[in-house]
């Protein structure tokens, strides 16, 4: 056929297949054995780490809608708007707002005092976080406690107002009583709005007292009340994640010891949990939050819960006694020590002990007689030196000697190589550490030329978890960060690496895990949300591809007997599930170019059809977002073999992988 007489489709057909021609290199032959297991995968492979960073719990997981339900900031009235206002008390002419301290209850130690002056209708409006997300038709639980010591406030009124002030829902509530009384209403909203507020207007006249006013959306996840952001769950929930990792991260330590977590004011009745202010509210200059505080609404039993949900193994961690090294760096001295290794020790009792025992009690008292049976438990953060060697030491024999099963995951400091790093790794190995913490963010560059990092590893030393990984686009905490399909292929090329040392990778997990659109301090992460939408990153579609096909056997696939660790651009491994009787093949094009693959299938037989997934999109700088949230996504497809022989074009800059059924 002539030129000339090609239409404009098959003259596009025509130049595409010229380029794909011209831009292909030399076929590849790699050969993956079926019959030989190399070494168990473990099921715990691909997990999640959460960190409340990035406003990922109050306002994100943690689906409480009212910022400072309690008024226990340090400023009691952040969070509630009224024109005119100073550090203790919210004024306007018909009534006052004064934040009142008590003694009664050592953790809740704030309410407000309203005095309503006349029936111009005295109001207050919460803010949310950075607004909140309603949706049409869409019910939601109000609670509150109320007293009315004197005067005759004969209603409250709650409504969803948007930002011009137009009403969206509304419900009320009538005090009756002097004494605290606990209040309960359901509001329903009539338009969808991402940043309404709620309002409070009172009718009568009188002091009133409110506390713990709180907002939550009946549909939450498993239709818990005061639970969980459904659509958010969901996402962790279809990675099929073998562990979660809480509560972090720097959070675990604090700035100082004083504001380290502290898991034991995490648990019991959530009104009564202590708040503190988050430690990443004014830690970057680029993005300061100084409305950041933790309510612990989600605390240790909440993580527990949705591990269980989720089907994942729970792996917690905890202060061993050293505050951030990033800031004071302060230490517990070692004669110290004992109330911080009973902390570790206590938890055990509660994810695992009877009821019979004070802290299993409480467990079920809190709704979950059932043991969680834990089986790890982490031994700090990212600490380093000798003051972290000395007092792992303290930890790991304290847990051992009353919990000898519990599996203890320890710490090789913030960087993957280094002076710190070699020092920990050599006094680690030296006591038998079961589970050492590594922890990388570098460049895409780095990602691509570390997939080789634990082929030399010792398969007798301590098993590794790749706790925090993330390819920084231009900078580790650079507020610049993307989540481009550049830094998530990088990943996916490691990611080879790690599999294919499943004999000595047992956890990986990508950092961090979400970020409010709005309230962000670090990027890149891994899963972006509003206050009413919620998306995957391309980084989010390999983990996911990765944890949901990983498999129970890994198997070699090598090109003339050698593994593929990135010769040509080509990452490579492979896997057997032996419960679904699958054979998964995963290859990673790093490549500008087209690559020809034929991957040749010894020892076994398999069928002739099968599936291929194909990750990918067409510039390394593309990103999903709210309004394209499915830019990057796999696509899937039939797949065809010629015998024993799968041949496969894959895409440049792409992911891929082969399913086929064993025989």
């Amino acid at each position: 056929m002539k030129l000339k007489t090609l239409t404009k489709q098959g003259l596009f057909a025509f130049l595409i297949t010229v380029l794909l021609v011209n831009t292909s290199v030399a076929q590849q032959e790699l050969s993956v054995n079926l019959s030989k297991t190399i070494a168990p995968i473990q099921p715990t492979m691909y997990g999640i780490f959460f960190e409340d960073i990035n406003f990922a719990a109050d306002g994100g997981l943690y689906a409480e809608m009212i910022k400072n339900r309690s008024f226990e900031f340090d400023n009691p009235f952040m969070g509630w708007l009224q024109p005119k206002s100073d550090r203790h008390s919210l004024n306007s002419n018909s009534g006052i707002a004064t934040a009142i301290k008590y003694t009664g209850n050592p953790t809740n130690t704030t309410y407000c005092r309203i005095k309503v002056n006349n029936d111009a209708g005295y109001q207050l409006i919460n803010e949310g976080f950075r607004g909140m997300g309603i949706k049409k038709d869409a019910a939601y639980n109000l609670y509150v406690s109320a007293a009315k010591p004197s005067g005759n406030i004969k209603t409250i009124i709650f409504q969803f107002i948007d930002e011009s002030g137009n009403v969206l829902g509304e419900t009320k509530i009538a005090p009756t009583t002097a004494d605290w009384k606990d209040y309960t209403v359901q509001i329903s909203a009539t338009k969808t709005e991402a940043k309404a507020k709620i309002k409070i207007t009172f009718e009568g006249t009188g002091d009133i007292d409110l506390d713990m006013i709180s907002l939550f959306p009946v549909d939450t996840w498993q239709g818990r009340k005061n639970g969980l952001r459904k659509d958010i769950v969901q996402l962790l929930y279809d990675m099929k994640p073998g562990f979660l990792r809480f509560p972090g991260g720097c959070i675990v330590e604090g700035r100082t010891l004083e504001q380290r977590y502290q898991w034991k004011k995490t648990v019991g009745a959530v009104e009564d949990r202590e708040i503190l202010i988050n430690r990443w509210n004014t830690e970057f200059d680029h993005k300061l939050t100084p409305d950041y505080f933790q309510t612990f609404g989600l605390g240790f039993f909440e993580y527990f819960l949705l591990s269980e949900d989720i089907g994942a193994e729970a792996l917690p961690i905890l202060s061993c006694g050293m505050a951030c090294q990033f800031n004071t760096g302060e230490l517990v001295p070692l004669e110290e020590l004992d109330p911080y290794v009973q902390d570790a020790l206590d938890l055990i009792e509660f994810a695992n002990g009877d009821i019979t025992t004070h802290w299993g009690k409480l467990r079920a008292d809190m709704g979950h007689p059932k043991p969680f049976n834990l089986k790890y438990i982490g031994v700090g953060n990212e600490q380093w030196g000798s003051a972290y060697i000395e007092r792992y030491k303290v930890f790991e024999k304290a847990i051992k000697s009353k919990y000898p099963n519990m599996i203890i995951v320890s710490g090789s400091g913030p960087f993957p190589e280094g002076d710190y790093f070699e020092y920990g790794w050599e006094e680690l190995k030296k006591l038998n550490a079961e589970i050492v913490d590594e922890h990388y963010y570098k460049s895409p560059q780095w990602f691509k030329d570390n997939a080789t990092r634990y082929d030399a590893y010792d398969r007798k030393g301590p098993k590794i978890f790749a706790g925090e990984y993330a390819a920084q686009s231009v900078a580790i905490a650079s507020p610049k960060n993307k989540n481009t399909w550049e830094c998530a292929l990088s990943e996916a090329a490691f990611i080879t690496g790690l599999e294919r040392n499943a004999e000595v990778v047992h956890l990986t997990s990508y950092a961090p895990l979400m970020a409010h659109a709005e309230g962000w301090q670090w990027t890149p992460d891994m899963i972006w949300f509003n206050n009413l939408d919620v998306y995957g990153t391309a980084n989010y579609e390999v983990q996911k591809l990765y944890a949901t096909n990983k498999g129970t056997d890994l198997l070699s696939i090598t090109n003339k007997g050698i593994d593929v660790t990135g010769q040509n651009d080509l990452y490579a491994t492979a896997s057997k599930d032996i419960k679904n009787k699958t054979v998964i093949i995963k290859l990673v094009n790093t490549s500008a170019k087209t690559q020809d693959v034929v991957v040749n299938l010894l020892g076994k037989k398999v069928s002739s059809k099968g599936t291929i997934i194909i990750l990918t999109s067409e510039n390394l700088t593309d990103e999903n977002s709210f309004e394209t949230p499915n830019k990057i996504s796999p696509k899937k497809a039939d797949f065809k073999l010629k015998g024993k022989r799968a041949s496969v074009s894959l895409q440049p800059n792409s992911f891929t992988i082969l399913k086929l059924k064993l025989i």
